[in-house]
């Protein structure tokens, strides 16, 4: 997909950049696919601000993908490409045999028309699911399970691939999008190819207003509030922070501080972290 560059008639458009939608191929979704969301502008069940900046931007609809692609053994045609306001990926719509629809993850390469397939004995094919103990090494894949059947829980953003490195016994050693090395389970399944849409994270918003319409509202730096609301604030004029790193409101350390548990159940499966 390419991206379209303005030319500079105001300030917003000088460094302005869309896509071009050109893997579109339909711009009316699945009705029965389609959920109503309610959006409650980052705040929990007592309407508490759990998650700051939230509020606003335009309506849109919730569309239903299927993460877990368990219908084994059904061949199903992929019928339209889809935009997805909801994710940085495109989705494809999928019409199976049984005259069944589903929403997938659009990988990169896949087209109208394509015969796609899940389950142990589909082929190693672009947008085909298969557990990991029936994918060759060195192959990338997206959409990965954690936990057999729960459903596809990590490289699911544009652009995102995960490399099968190798399998022993029940464990697949998969190399995330960032770098970890980390045990998965053979029975979990993964879907062929990278997530389509590899563009996406080169589109400049341009303007202030095309972030509100996502529904982000503005963010005020801490050095220019007061004392009593953030630790940077306060000071006559331009000030510096005054502690040995940045912090949060709540003055936790900003930045190199791990929030990660100390005994987190899961530590055994990591063999390489980023950092």
């Amino acid at each position: 997909m390419g991206i379209k560059r303005y030319k500079p008639t105001s300030p917003a458009r000088r460094f302005m950049s869309v896509s071009t939608f050109e893997e579109i191929t339909c711009t009316n979704p699945e009705r029965s696919l389609l959920e109503d969301q309610r959006h409650n502008a980052g705040r929990n069940a007592q309407g508490k601000i759990t998650v700051r900046h939230r509020g606003g931007g335009n309506k849109r609809k919730y569309r239903i993908i299927d993460y877990k692609r368990n219908k084994d053994g059904v061949p199903a045609t992929v019928k339209t490409i889809e935009y997805d306001p909801n994710r940085s990926a495109n989705i494809a719509l999928l019409v199976y045999a049984d005259g069944e629809k589903r929403y997938i993850l659009a990988p990169l390469g896949l087209s109208v028309g394509d015969v796609l397939e899940s389950g142990a004995e589909a082929d190693i094919k672009v947008g085909n699911a298969l557990p990991l103990e029936n994918v060759p090494v060195g192959t990338m894949v997206h959409n990965i399970e954690l936990q057999p059947g729960k459903g596809g829980q990590i490289a699911r953003a544009a652009g995102m691939a995960a490399q099968l490195m190798a399998k022993e016994g029940n464990l697949a050693t998969l190399k995330m999008p960032s770098g970890e090395m980390r045990y998965v389970s053979v029975r979990c399944k993964a879907t062929v190819g990278q997530v389509g849409n590899l563009d996406h994270e080169i589109v400049r918003v341009g303007k202030a207003g095309k972030t509100r319409h996502m529904g982000i509202r503005p963010t005020v730096r801490g050095s220019v509030m007061n004392p009593n609301d953030h630790p940077h604030g306060g000071g006559e004029g331009r000030s510096p922070i005054g502690h040995a790193g940045p912090l949060t409101p709540w003055g936790k350390p900003a930045l190199g501080y791990k929030t990660r548990k100390k005994k987190n159940k899961t530590d055994k499966f990591i063999l390489k972290r980023v950092n």
